[in-house]
Parts: structure tokens; sequence; C-alpha cells
């Protein structure tokens, strides 16, 4: 009984010792962030000076070129890029839109979505039908709805707390309305923006085509613009809206992710991501989606440097090209990565702004969820307290038929969809601390991860 009770104790008592050690370590990671950290700077440069990043662009291209000698500067393992080709979609000339009714035109905010074919140069002008889900446009049918423009106002649910479960739920009627409207004859398409607030912002976004549909010209306006444009129907049901945009696809262009990695002192073969997305949308600057989410994950390679600790596994910053509009940096990455018969044990994604950090989100094999959940003990007296089951990242998703632990850095996102999309996503809504302490939270858990793997 003696042996069985200092056996425990001694267990007791070299688990408290680890539990010390591993805060005093994820207690250097933030200090570093919060005093040193590189971060701000990185997204300074790279909203100011270069700005917009849409996939193919020239702004793109530079991304990629600062970046790299950015993280070369951080005298790493390896810096690399890796080739890739992206679609290339080009907004044009600027976006116009205005309603009429009896006579009078209205202005509306708008912007081309994503992928979108244009206008004809003169602009499409046509009768409205409101809808606000897929199921209505098959009810109306063609007989009601063709030789006129669809107008898909399907607000985001105001009633739940996690804002990207509306955004999830909305964001289909962005992506697919244009087909299901011109399968049933219609000219146009018009979406209300994903925006929770009432402003008068329009927000772009990627939508799609099928292709044996015919394709029509589909824009997005402003939550503010969309109630107003629904009240005017209810007063006129002939009201009609004429838009014009210019945006055309160029041929795909060839682009790059960029690599960069801290081997692993025990166990380099097994890989730790840590990424974001370098490309964004082009009506603003993208510093949040996801400028914030590139300059974090570098940081997370300059604070284990410059603190000196060494990881038991590979730490990999993975810089992604083309989320936003065809996901072919993220296929790219998880294609050569399964080729090569790498390990990636677990990949950390920032892509939901640098807001606030609130805690992570975990997607795969439930003991790795299990034995990672565990780490929550070190790392929850940092303000990281939200540890749940859910989604990993557009991104990272990809290597999921790898086995891969999928997780989502989690920051506070209630603001996150006032500015996503839109003109308003500018390095002047970005908070240097909640940058820094995004950045400490995402090398804290990989350094955890690196300590002690995910099984």
């Amino acid at each position: 009984m003696f042996k069985y009770l200092l056996s425990l104790f001694l267990l007791t008592s070299l688990t408290s010792l680890a539990q010390n050690r591993d805060s005093a370590n994820v207690g250097l990671l933030f200090k570093e962030s919060l005093t040193n950290g590189k971060a701000y700077a990185w997204l300074d440069y790279l909203s100011n000076r270069i700005g917009s990043r849409l996939s193919g662009s020239e702004s793109a291209a530079k991304a990629v070129t600062y970046t790299e000698k950015e993280l070369q500067n951080l005298k790493v393992d390896r810096v690399m890029l890796q080739d890739v080709m992206v679609p290339h979609w080009v907004r044009g000339n600027d976006d116009k839109a205005y309603m009429k009714s009896k006579g009078k035109k209205t202005e509306l905010s708008c912007c081309a979505l994503g992928m979108s074919i244009a206008t004809p140069s003169t602009g499409i002008e046509a009768q409205i039908v409101e809808v606000t889900n897929f199921e209505d446009i098959i009810a109306l049918g063609k007989e009601k709805i063709k030789g006129k423009i669809v107008f898909m106002n399907h607000p985001m649910n105001q009633n739940v707390i996690r804002t990207f479960t509306a955004y999830g739920e909305a964001a289909k009627y962005r992506w697919g309305t244009a087909s299901k409207a011109a399968a049933q004859g219609a000219i146009g398409v018009v979406v209300r923006s994903m925006n929770i607030s009432i402003d008068d912002y329009p927000h772009t976004g990627a939508m799609g085509y099928v292709d044996s549909i015919v394709k029509i010209p589909a824009c997005a306006i402003s939550t503010l613009d969309a109630e107003m444009l629904s009240k005017q129907l209810k007063e006129d049901p002939s009201t009609t809206v004429w838009f014009k945009q210019s945006c055309q696809t160029l041929p795909d262009a060839p682009s790059h992710n960029v690599i960069a990695e801290i081997k692993g002192s025990e166990f380099p073969d097994e890989i730790i991501v840590v990424g974001g997305h370098l490309d964004s949308w082009d009506l603003a600057d993208g510093s949040h989606d996801d400028g914030t989410g590139v300059v974090q994950s570098m940081e997370v390679l300059n604070l284990i440097k410059a603190t000196g600790l060494q990881p038991k596994r590979t730490i990999r910053c993975v810089l992604f090209m083309n989320e936003e509009n065809g996901g072919k940096g993220g296929e790219k990455y998880a294609e050569e990565s399964k080729n090569k018969k790498e390990k990636n044990i677990a990949a950390i994604e920032s892509d939901a702004g640098g807001f606030a950090p609130r805690g992570f989100s975990f997607k795969g094999d439930s003991a790795s969820m299990q034995h990672v959940m565990k780490y929550k003990e070190v790392l929850e007296p940092f303000g990281l307290p939200e540890w749940e089951k859910g989604y990993g990242g557009a991104d990272i998703n990809h290597m999921e038929d790898q086995g891969t632990l999928l997780i989502g850095f989690s920051p506070d996102s209630q603001r996150y969809f006032d500015i996503h999309h839109s003109a308003l996503d500018t390095f002047d809504r970005v908070n240097q601390r909640e940058l820094q302490l995004g950045a400490a939270s995402m090398a804290a858990l990989a350094w955890m991860i690196s300590e002690y793997g995910v099984k």
C-alpha cells in the first residue's frame, strides 16, 4: 500500500512539474509575441504596401515574394515555394446598380460576386422577383421568373451565437442562386450581402455555375439596400433593377504556396502545419481575411525561434494561395504531401479574423481530439477557454483523408461579418494586441502538439 501511494505521489508530482514547465514555456511564447512580435508590422506591409491580393493578380505575386523573404529572414530550417495554378478573375470597372419605380431611380450599393460573368456593356434591366430560398425559385417556376432578375433576400440568422453557423447557412445562396434562377429563365441575380449588420457596404464572395445551365451575371447589394428593395417591392411589385458589371475570367495563372519550417529534434517526420491564405478579395486590403492568418502563421515560427524552444516535431508554416475562389493552394499542398507520404499529424488554420482569441475547434479522429483536448488545462489560463468539436479550415480540410487532425483557430467572431469580403476589411480595423495574442495562441498549441503529439 505504501509503495502504491508513493508511486501515485511521484506520478502526481511529475505531472505537476510537467504542467508547470509547459505553462512556463507557453508564457514565454505569449511574452515574446506581446513585446517583440513581428506580425503587426508584417500585416502593415502586406495590407498598406501591397494591398488586395486576388489570385492571379500582380499584388498576389508580390505577397508571395514578400512573405518568402520575411520567412527567410527568420533563419528557419527551410523556406520554399510550391507551384500552383490558380483561377484569375478580375472585377473590371466599378460595379453599378439602381432600382426604378414609377420613373424614379434609386442607386443601390453593389458589387459583382466573385467568378460571375459580366453583363452586357449597357447593363441589364428587368422586373425583380424576390425570393428567400431555393424552394421559392422552384415554386415560382419559369412562368413567373423567365426574363426577370431574381433577388435572393436571405438574411444571416441573428439568433445564433456562433456567427460562422449563420454564415455557413446563408452562403449557399450566394454560391448557388445564379444557376437555380437561370434554370427557370432568369437573366440575372441580385443577392443580399452576407452580413449580420444593416449597413451600406456590399460584400463580395465566390459564386458558382452549373456547366449544363446557362450562365447569368450575379451581384450582391448591401443589407441596407436589400431591406429598401424588399420594402419597395411590397409597395410596387413592378419595380425593376438595372445593374452593370464588367468582370471577366482570364486563363488560369501560375502562383505559389509559401512554405517554411523548423525541423523537429526527435520526430522530424511528424509535421504540424500552421497556416492562413495569402489571397484576398479586391474591395479592400484583406487585413482580417486573411492577412491576419498569414502573419500569425509566420509569427508561430518567429516565436519558436526567438524564445529558443526546440520543438520535438516539425512545425511547418504554409501560406496557401487561392482559398477565396478555388481552393487550389490547399488542394496542391495536400496532393503533394500525400504523394511524398508526409505525415501531417495536425494542422492549425487561422482564417476567422484577427480578433481576440477564444479557443480552437477540432475535426478528425476522436482519439486524437481527446488527446489534444488535454492541453486545454495548460492553455486555458492564457485566455483560451473554448475547445470544441467542429470545423478545421477551408485549406487544411484537404488533408482530412490523410488522417490529419484539423484545428481551426477561433477568435471572437461577433464583428467579423461586418467587414468580411467588403470594403471595410482594412488594416485600421485590426487591433495589434489581439493579433499578437492570436499568434501566441497558435504557437502555444503547436508547441504542445510538438511536445506530446496527437496520440
